[in-house]
């Protein structure tokens, strides 16, 4: 997967991602890797806006994304280096999702473990930041359906059908196998300087 590259802004990803993400600017990547047994699939979007208003005592951003619409987003005081930002700049958000499955054979416990993970800019750099959470679930196998392709997994939590469309793939499941699944999602904003004229 891509990694999230350069500074970003942690109060701007929860609020600006839904408001830009549709625009006509945004460009996707879907990566998607396999092995015997496993799998991992994910998808990179990236969408831009500028600003066109700042309301410094309101700590309030004016976005334009790339269809002309405007939103205003306010920039909390977890937000460094506000006064940084200037009309023109780029905010450039980046939102991943990505999931990866793995075959285990045997048993163990079943499980599942939550993480998140933020970072900001550092003191003096251009404001930015990025939230992260992963999930990973181990489940038991405790059904397999050949006529439709189909696992049923049963987690620390609850059952789910899973269909495996992938023939070769799915002979190498059988009944009290487990499988771990990871899913990951990130949003990271960054901050660019209006580009020169």
């Amino acid at each position: 997967m891509n990694p999230l590259a350069g500074a970003i802004l942690v109060a701007l990803a929860a609020v600006a991602a839904p408001a830009i993400a549709q625009s006509a600017g945004t460009q996707a990547t879907v990566v998607g890797a396999r092995a015997p047994g496993a799998g991992a699939l994910g998808e990179v979007v990236t969408t831009s806006a500028t600003i066109t208003a700042i309301d410094r005592d309101k700590r309030v951003v004016t976005l334009k994304d790339a269809q002309g619409q405007e939103t205003n987003v306010v920039a909390g005081p977890e937000v460094r280096n506000f006064d940084q930002l200037k009309v023109g700049d780029q905010i450039v958000v980046s939102h991943l999702e990505a999931v990866t499955i793995e075959l285990r054979k045997g048993s163990g416990i079943r499980e599942r473990v939550e993480s998140t993970t933020s970072d900001r800019a550092a003191p003096g750099a251009k404001p930015g930041g990025m939230v992260a959470s992963r999930v990973t679930v181990i489940a038991d196998v405790v059904a397999v359906n050949a006529r439709t392709q189909t696992l049923t997994l049963r987690g620390p939590q609850r059952t789910v059908n899973l269909r495996v469309p992938d023939p070769k793939q799915f002979a190498l499941v059988k009944v009290g196998d487990q499988v771990e699944a990871t899913f990951t999602e990130a949003v990271a904003v960054a901050v660019e300087p209006a580009p020169r004229k």
